[in-house]
Protein backbone atom coordinates (compact mmCIF):
# COMPACT_ATOMS: atom_id res chain seq x y z
CA UNK A 1 0.00 0.00 0.00
CA UNK A 2 1.34 3.29 -0.80
CA UNK A 3 2.36 5.50 1.75
CA UNK A 4 0.60 9.55 1.68
CA UNK A 5 1.58 11.84 3.40
CA UNK A 6 -0.95 14.86 4.37
CA UNK A 7 -0.12 18.61 3.21
CA UNK A 8 -1.47 21.64 4.56
CA UNK A 9 -2.31 23.48 1.95
CA UNK A 10 -3.90 27.12 1.05
CA UNK A 11 -5.56 28.80 -1.38
CA UNK A 12 -4.75 32.50 -2.00
CA UNK A 13 -6.93 34.69 -3.88
CA UNK A 14 -6.39 38.39 -5.02
CA UNK A 15 -8.59 40.56 -6.58
CA UNK A 16 -7.29 44.20 -8.70
CA UNK A 17 -9.25 46.22 -10.87
CA UNK A 18 -6.70 48.22 -13.46
CA UNK A 19 -7.46 51.37 -14.81
CA UNK A 20 -7.06 49.83 -18.26
CA UNK A 21 -8.94 48.04 -20.82
CA UNK A 22 -9.82 44.02 -20.71
CA UNK A 23 -7.71 43.32 -23.70
CA UNK A 24 -4.75 45.08 -22.27
CA UNK A 25 -4.60 43.16 -18.99
CA UNK A 26 -5.22 40.08 -21.09
CA UNK A 27 -2.36 40.70 -23.67
CA UNK A 28 -0.20 41.05 -20.20
CA UNK A 29 -0.92 37.70 -19.43
CA UNK A 30 -0.54 36.25 -22.73
CA UNK A 31 2.52 38.16 -24.80
CA UNK A 32 5.69 37.39 -23.79
CA UNK A 33 7.06 40.88 -23.97
CA UNK A 34 4.79 42.01 -21.70
CA UNK A 35 4.67 40.00 -18.96
CA UNK A 36 8.82 40.77 -19.17
CA UNK A 37 7.35 44.20 -17.77
CA UNK A 38 5.87 42.81 -14.81
CA UNK A 39 6.61 39.13 -13.65
CA UNK A 40 8.12 38.93 -10.18
CA UNK A 41 7.78 41.35 -6.94
CA UNK A 42 9.42 44.30 -7.74
CA UNK A 43 13.29 43.75 -6.49
CA UNK A 44 13.04 40.85 -9.23
CA UNK A 45 13.17 41.72 -13.25
CA UNK A 46 11.82 38.83 -15.89
CA UNK A 47 15.09 38.31 -18.89
CA UNK A 48 13.03 35.37 -19.97
CA UNK A 49 9.44 34.51 -20.91
CA UNK A 50 8.28 31.68 -22.96
CA UNK A 51 4.48 31.43 -24.18
CA UNK A 52 2.77 28.86 -26.19
CA UNK A 53 -0.61 29.90 -25.54
CA UNK A 54 -3.15 27.14 -26.18
CA UNK A 55 -4.45 24.36 -24.32
CA UNK A 56 -2.13 21.85 -23.56
CA UNK A 57 0.49 24.89 -24.68
CA UNK A 58 3.54 25.41 -21.70
CA UNK A 59 5.28 28.78 -20.20
CA UNK A 60 8.40 29.33 -18.94
CA UNK A 61 9.03 31.90 -16.90
CA UNK A 62 12.11 33.90 -15.29
CA UNK A 63 12.66 36.03 -12.65
CA UNK A 64 15.82 37.26 -11.51
CA UNK A 65 17.10 39.80 -8.96
CA UNK A 66 20.61 41.60 -8.74
CA UNK A 67 20.11 41.66 -4.74
CA UNK A 68 19.15 38.86 -2.30
CA UNK A 69 19.34 34.99 -2.18
CA UNK A 70 22.08 33.56 -4.75
CA UNK A 71 18.97 31.61 -6.64
CA UNK A 72 17.50 35.17 -6.93
CA UNK A 73 20.69 36.48 -8.79
CA UNK A 74 20.94 32.81 -10.93
CA UNK A 75 16.84 33.40 -11.76
CA UNK A 76 13.64 31.65 -10.68
CA UNK A 77 11.67 29.81 -13.44
CA UNK A 78 9.00 28.86 -13.30
CA UNK A 79 6.54 26.38 -15.77
CA UNK A 80 3.18 25.16 -16.07
CA UNK A 81 0.82 24.02 -18.42
CA UNK A 82 -2.40 25.91 -20.15
CA UNK A 83 -6.00 23.38 -19.45
CA UNK A 84 -8.50 26.32 -19.96
CA UNK A 85 -8.56 29.58 -21.91
CA UNK A 86 -11.83 31.34 -22.56
CA UNK A 87 -10.77 34.70 -24.56
CA UNK A 88 -10.61 37.75 -22.16
CA UNK A 89 -12.21 36.01 -19.47
CA UNK A 90 -9.85 33.04 -17.99
CA UNK A 91 -7.15 31.24 -17.90
CA UNK A 92 -6.32 27.89 -15.66
CA UNK A 93 -3.05 26.61 -15.91
CA UNK A 94 -0.96 24.33 -13.63
CA UNK A 95 2.20 26.45 -11.84
CA UNK A 96 5.61 24.63 -11.18
CA UNK A 97 9.09 25.47 -10.22
CA UNK A 98 11.48 24.93 -13.32
CA UNK A 99 14.94 24.43 -14.19
CA UNK A 100 16.12 27.08 -17.20
CA UNK A 101 14.87 23.95 -19.91
CA UNK A 102 11.93 23.78 -18.65
CA UNK A 103 12.01 20.83 -16.46
CA UNK A 104 10.10 20.98 -12.90
CA UNK A 105 12.19 21.05 -9.77
CA UNK A 106 11.36 21.10 -6.64
CA UNK A 107 11.13 24.23 -4.14
CA UNK A 108 14.20 23.33 -2.69
CA UNK A 109 15.70 23.29 -6.03
CA UNK A 110 15.98 26.90 -5.16
CA UNK A 111 16.45 26.66 -1.74
CA UNK A 112 13.11 27.23 -0.57
CA UNK A 113 11.32 26.33 2.98
CA UNK A 114 8.25 25.20 2.91
CA UNK A 115 6.61 22.01 2.09
CA UNK A 116 5.43 23.20 -1.84
CA UNK A 117 4.19 20.56 -4.02
CA UNK A 118 5.50 20.01 -7.18
CA UNK A 119 2.31 21.27 -8.98
CA UNK A 120 -0.14 23.92 -8.03
CA UNK A 121 -2.72 24.98 -9.89
CA UNK A 122 -3.28 29.18 -10.82
CA UNK A 123 -6.95 30.51 -12.16
CA UNK A 124 -7.17 33.72 -13.42
CA UNK A 125 -10.39 36.10 -14.56
CA UNK A 126 -10.61 38.94 -16.84
CA UNK A 127 -14.22 41.14 -16.40
CA UNK A 128 -14.68 44.41 -17.75
CA UNK A 129 -15.82 47.07 -15.51
CA UNK A 130 -17.21 50.75 -16.51
CA UNK A 131 -15.39 53.39 -15.73
CA UNK A 132 -16.68 56.69 -13.91
CA UNK A 133 -17.19 59.91 -15.87
CA UNK A 134 -17.62 63.56 -14.70
CA UNK A 135 -17.72 66.33 -15.97
CA UNK A 136 -18.51 65.47 -19.55
CA UNK A 137 -15.25 63.44 -19.09
CA UNK A 138 -15.08 60.16 -21.10
CA UNK A 139 -14.96 57.08 -18.44
CA UNK A 140 -11.99 54.72 -19.00
CA UNK A 141 -12.29 51.22 -19.05
CA UNK A 142 -11.67 49.47 -15.78
CA UNK A 143 -10.57 45.21 -15.47
CA UNK A 144 -11.32 43.44 -12.59
CA UNK A 145 -8.59 40.82 -12.13
CA UNK A 146 -9.08 37.44 -9.84
CA UNK A 147 -5.61 34.99 -9.34
CA UNK A 148 -6.75 31.83 -7.22
CA UNK A 149 -3.48 30.15 -6.83
CA UNK A 150 -4.68 26.73 -4.83
CA UNK A 151 -1.62 24.29 -3.38
CA UNK A 152 -0.04 26.75 -1.68
CA UNK A 153 2.67 25.61 1.63
CA UNK A 154 0.38 27.18 4.34
CA UNK A 155 3.82 28.50 5.80
CA UNK A 156 4.30 30.41 2.81
CA UNK A 157 0.48 31.93 2.03
CA UNK A 158 1.64 35.37 3.44
CA UNK A 159 5.21 35.45 1.59
CA UNK A 160 3.17 34.42 -1.54
CA UNK A 161 0.37 37.21 -1.36
CA UNK A 162 3.25 39.93 -0.89
CA UNK A 163 5.13 38.63 -4.37
CA UNK A 164 2.19 38.53 -6.30
CA UNK A 165 0.92 41.56 -5.13
CA UNK A 166 3.92 43.38 -5.43
CA UNK A 167 4.00 41.59 -9.46
CA UNK A 168 0.61 43.41 -9.72
CA UNK A 169 1.85 46.69 -8.40
CA UNK A 170 4.12 46.50 -11.55
CA UNK A 171 1.46 45.15 -13.65
CA UNK A 172 -0.71 47.99 -12.87
CA UNK A 173 2.64 50.34 -13.87
CA UNK A 174 3.11 48.37 -17.06
CA UNK A 175 -0.49 49.37 -18.24
CA UNK A 176 0.15 52.51 -18.37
Amino acid sequence: MAKTTETKTQELIITRIFDAPRELVWKAWTKPDRVMRWWGPKIFKSPSCKIDFRVGGKYLFCMRSDIGEKAWKKGIWSTGVYNEIVPMEKIVCTDCFADEHGNVVSAAHYGMTGDFPLEMLVTVTFSAEGGSASGGEKSREKTKMTLQHTGLPAEMKEDCKTGWNESFDKLAESLK
